[in-house]
């Protein structure tokens, strides 16, 4: 590896964000299992407190099936626009460490600290430096990880929730690749994850022996990328000003939806995470696109583009809303919602981001 080329790349993810701030303004739900979103009887989990997953309660799971697993669960509804509020605080943290930061969703975000604003040259202090203002300023914990590249500094973070940190050096990064179930690649989801299995790819490891022509004949394009981090390598550059085409949320769940008022609920929750990206972005949309994926795995696209921008949960929500009743209403159980905008408009030029490269 060229160590000239070596970034100092750290991902942060709060733990269990929506759950943590619900439990951190409300002492009486602290210590217990808590699920924010849907109620007993209807809707979808949004997300789980890290009591109520020790129940087997996650995010996208049918609420009456979290209910049956947790008799003791409590659900309270959503607040985005606290949810929000939070992540512009704890994104305020990054920048003043940083430019070079790449938001994900609400509750992460990469950074590029390779070279920073506190002249630092430990990666692994500013991560830690990063979840003390975070717990001091905010009441929440965040899980950091710490690598050469992006794809390892996900991995990292996730390795050691909640409240966790993992530093990945360059030596050690094939080595844990190689001993990575496939599942927990960053990347590689359930019905990948699936499809590799039937091919005896199990581990990173097994992932490494095949070429990158059968990875291509077999996942199309994106078997590059899965030829490459099976290796440790990912060139991607943390982005702070990316200019995207598209903005997306979509969930499957655990247990397939077949009532309107669930998908419904669904789709508004969505909305309402679209809507906060267009938001951070500062951008409107013109189109609105849903998407269906049924039970045998079916998928249908719906969309529909306006002459007039808009940007509000409200007016998503109400857009697919009408998409999801048009023609009708899914006749099939339904396995994955998904909400997406495009014909993006923004409200001011954006940066080219750059990329610095210093001694590990």
């Amino acid at each position: 590896m060229n160590t000239a080329a070596i970034r100092k790349i750290i991902h942060i993810d709060m733990d269990a964000f929506f759950a943590s701030v619900e439990q951190r303004d409300n002492p009486e739900l602290r210590g217990k299992p808590v699920a924010v979103g849907g109620s007993r009887a209807r809707g979808v989990v949004a997300a789980a407190s890290y009591e109520a997953r020790k129940y087997g309660v996650y995010s996208a799971l049918a609420s009456k099936i979290a209910a049956q697993r947790c008799p003791q669960l409590i659900f309270v509804k959503p607040r985005f626009e606290v949810y929000s509020a939070v992540s512009r605080q704890i994104r305020e943290i990054f920048h003043s460490f940083t430019d070079l930061v790449e938001p994900l969703s609400l509750d992460e975000a990469y950074l590029d600290v390779t070279e920073n604003k506190i002249g630092m040259p430990s990666a692994t202090i500013i991560a830690n430096q990063i979840r003390a203002r975070i717990l001091e300023e905010t009441g929440l914990t965040a899980s950091a990880g710490v690598s050469f590249n992006k794809f390892l500094a996900k991995i990292a973070s996730d390795m050691n929730k909640p409240n966790g940190f993992t530093l990945i050096t360059p030596d050690k990064a094939e080595e844990l690749v190689a001993g990575l179930v496939i599942e927990k690649f960053h990347g590689i989801g359930k019905v990948t994850a699936a499809k590799m299995q039937s091919m005896g790819i199990l581990t990173g490891a097994d992932l490494r022996e095949r070429s990158e022509e059968e990875l291509v004949r077999h996942f199309g394009k994106t078997g590059r990328y899965y030829f490459r981090i099976a290796r440790a390598l990912d060139e991607r550059e943390v982005q702070p000003h990316r200019i995207r085409k598209s903005i997306g949320s979509e969930h499957t769940f655990e247990v397939d939806l077949t009532e309107e008022e669930d998908m419904l609920e669904q789709l508004e929750r969505l909305s309402k995470e679209v809507a906060q990206d267009l938001e951070r972005l500062q951008a409107t949309a013109k189109t609105v696109t849903v998407k269906i994926k049924y039970f045998d795995f079916t998928l249908n696209t719906r969309s529909k583009t306006y002459l007039s921008e808009f940007k509000s949960a409200e007016a998503i929500y109400t857009i697919a809303r009408d998409l999801l009743r048009t023609p009708q209403l899914p006749q099939y159980p339904v396995r994955l919602l998904g909400v997406s905008v495009s014909s993006l408009l923004y409200q001011h030029d954006k940066q080219e981001g750059y990329q610095l490269t210093l001694e590990f």
